[in-house]
């Protein structure tokens, strides 16, 4: 059985209810948001990069890490990146400093995985991404049949062990 939330506060209180992990795979190569448009054109332009639209997400990593909770993700990328996966690896400098885990796999090395993005919480809670064809963000769906969610938990488990650290994907 699942049921499908929009973007908003629905699907933002899975991100302030989990209890331990918030796990993402991320699978595609550009993404759409009129959040970070402008940031993408300055990174993209060589312009120092205004992180302000950022700084929400930053402090929810921070509260979650230090009550204990731990983010992670995968970012499945093709190489060589695209102007917004550089902008990506750009951007996980701060979350990583935040607390979140964001690791990195070459897609030549993804074939066992899902070719769509989605969340884990708490190893028991999963949500598909669903994205127009534009790569707008249109919500996702929740799923909560145990052999989809055993089948996502081996996947992060295959991502994590094959993704490497951001620090060793672009020193």
């Amino acid at each position: 059985m699942s049921r499908f939330i929009e973007p908003g506060s629905e699907f933002g209180q899975l991100f302030r209810t989990f209890e331990h992990t918030a796990f993402r795979l991320e699978t595609r190569d550009e993404y759409k948001s009129s959040n970070e448009t402008e940031a993408l054109r300055q990174f993209v332009a060589g312009e120092p990069v205004d992180m302000g639209w950022f700084q929400n997400w930053l402090s929810m990593i921070r509260e979650a890490t230090a009550e204990g909770k731990r983010f992670a993700r995968v970012r499945v990328v093709t190489v060589p990146l695209t102007d917004y996966s550089r902008f990506g690896v750009f951007c996980s400098g701060f979350t990583n400093e935040a607390g979140e885990d964001i690791r990195y796999l070459d897609r030549a090395h993804a074939d066992e995985l899902p070719d769509y993005d989605y969340w884990l919480f708490d190893s028991r809670l999963l949500v598909r991404m669903r994205f127009a064809d534009d790569e707008t963000f249109l919500g996702g769906e929740v799923i909560d049949d145990p052999a989809e969610i055993v089948r996502h938990n081996y996947w992060r488990d295959v991502a994590r062990h094959r993704a490497v650290g951001r620090e060793d994907f672009a020193p």
